[in-house]
């Protein structure tokens, strides 16, 4: 089926806003682009600045039952944390099922058309497999199908509960027992989803706390005989800092480097706390940093180096992480925004910059190179955001990226087109009332 959409402006490669663009759709890819042309009869008109795809580079979908509930009283991560096992303890994969589509239909509305879902909540009670083992891996590719957005699943292996530490309570569901029985699960669900092309099966050293470095060359081989994605948590507390150095008298980047985890198929999340080695192996390898600002401060994490990171050559993508909110011009704003606060001084992330970190970027890092990039042959994702809006009116041709990635929000957002599927019309999903789904979803986790 062909459909021809009219743009009423359209951010073109290298970094260009046109106006009056013609893209032409046909099944998922994008057939042509004709920029500065009329609206040809029967084209379907798409207002303001149409982007992109959107790729959320981190997300954990059940932390979007935390949202409002964790914002009480003091506490830091680890206070944070145990609220969080609580959530993971009443999911199985029914609820999780509800969850996650709700959870991604939000995504959705917020321009996101591609999530890596940091998947670590595998078994049941006790760490009692399903008969199914990858029921709830199944239950995320279901939903984010179900919604409209492709997935990379980043099946993680999580064996202990901190450097030296068995699993206790919730954790028990995360763990397989060793990387090789973690890996012959991982095996299974990759082939379960071969050839699916809008899924991507990848993989995920949890932390240097939860998979010791003697098992860490099992997820690798793992990411590599798949030729997929590899990510890990990353520095993201000072006291997992300590703690590794304590232990293995080396960083937990130090120790992802010496046992090959680091390299262009790599995502290292937060990269919050790093010394300047780290910085520069992270750099030196090309692997990926992944930023999650509004999470690192709502954690009160800290603030990553991510100008320094990209200088050294660490290409920078975005994510929701704990879903505290999920709106990626919010992310990408915070970014320079943070650098700011540290620095004193602004200017240190060009708007199109942060752009390409949420759309080229982010989409190769999770293993769909031929999407972020409105150009024949691609992805046909068109993300359309209003430049008439209380927060972007007053936008022109000259500050449109400007406009909507230091002043929009994921409300901004008015139509989606996901590998040719308008998932997003008018500001509405096409599975209806996504506040509705997401309440009806998240009232047993808080009975």
């Amino acid at each position: 089926m062909h459909v021809t959409y009219w743009c009423e402006m359209a951010w073109l490669p290298p970094g260009e806003v046109v106006e009056s663009v013609v893209v032409g759709v046909e099944g998922h890819r994008i057939v042509e682009i004709r920029p500065e042309v009329a609206p040809p009869p029967g084209a379907e008109r798409l207002a303001g600045l149409t982007l992109p795809g959107l790729a959320n580079c981190h997300s954990h979908a059940f932390h979007r039952a935390l949202r409002g509930h964790t914002q009480t009283g003091r506490g830091s991560f680890w206070t944070w944390r145990e609220r969080m096992y609580a959530v993971a303890e009443a999911l199985d994969p029914d609820r999780y099922l509800a969850l996650a589509t709700a959870t991604y239909a939000e995504m959705a509305l917020a321009g996101i058309t591609t999530v890596a879902e940091f998947h670590y909540l595998h078994h049941g009670a006790g760490g009692r497999p399903y008969a199914d083992p990858n029921a709830m891996g199944h239950a995320l590719v279901e939903a984010a199908r179900t919604a409209g957005l492709r997935i990379t699943l980043l099946d993680t292996c999580y064996l202990t509960g901190g450097i030296g530490e068995a699993l206790t309570g919730t954790q028990l569901r995360f763990g397989d027992g060793d990387a090789e029985r973690w890996a012959a699960r991982a095996d299974d669900l990759a082939q379960a989803h071969e050839g699916e092309q809008d899924v991507e099966i990848g993989a995920a050293i949890h932390s240097v706390r939860a998979v010791p470095p003697e098992q860490m060359h099992v997820v690798v081989d793992f990411a590599h005989r798949h030729t997929g994605p590899l990510h890990a948590h990353v520095s993201e507390q000072q006291a997992e800092n300590e703690a590794c150095v304590e232990v293995y008298s080396a960083t937990p980047v130090q120790v992802l480097h010496d046992h090959g985890a680091l390299g262009p198929r790599s995502t290292a999340v937060h990269a919050t706390h790093l010394s300047d080695v780290d910085v520069a192996l992270l750099g030196g390898s090309t692997t990926h940093v992944c930023m999650c600002p509004t999470t690192e401060r709502d954690l009160a994490d800290g603030v990553g180096p991510a100008r320094r990171l990209l200088e050294a050559g660490a290409p920078i993508t975005l994510g929701t992480d704990s879903q505290a909110v999920i709106d990626l011009f919010e992310e990408a704003r915070a970014v320079e925004m943070d650098e700011r606060l540290v620095t004193g001084e602004r200017g240190h992330w060009p708007a199109a910059q942060l752009l390409h970190a949420a759309t080229a970027t982010g989409q190769a890092s999770l293993g769909f190179p031929d999407a972020g990039c409105l150009v024949a042959g691609a992805w046909a994702d068109l993300v359309s955001v209003r430049l008439d809006s209380v927060r972007t009116a007053g936008a022109t041709k000259a500050s449109a990226v400007e406009s909507v990635v230091f002043a929009g929000t994921s409300a901004d957002v008015h139509s989606v087109v996901a590998g040719g599927r308008r998932i997003v019309e008018d500001g509405r999903h096409v599975l209806g009332d996504v506040g509705a789904l997401l309440r009806d979803a998240l009232a047993p986790l808080h009975r």
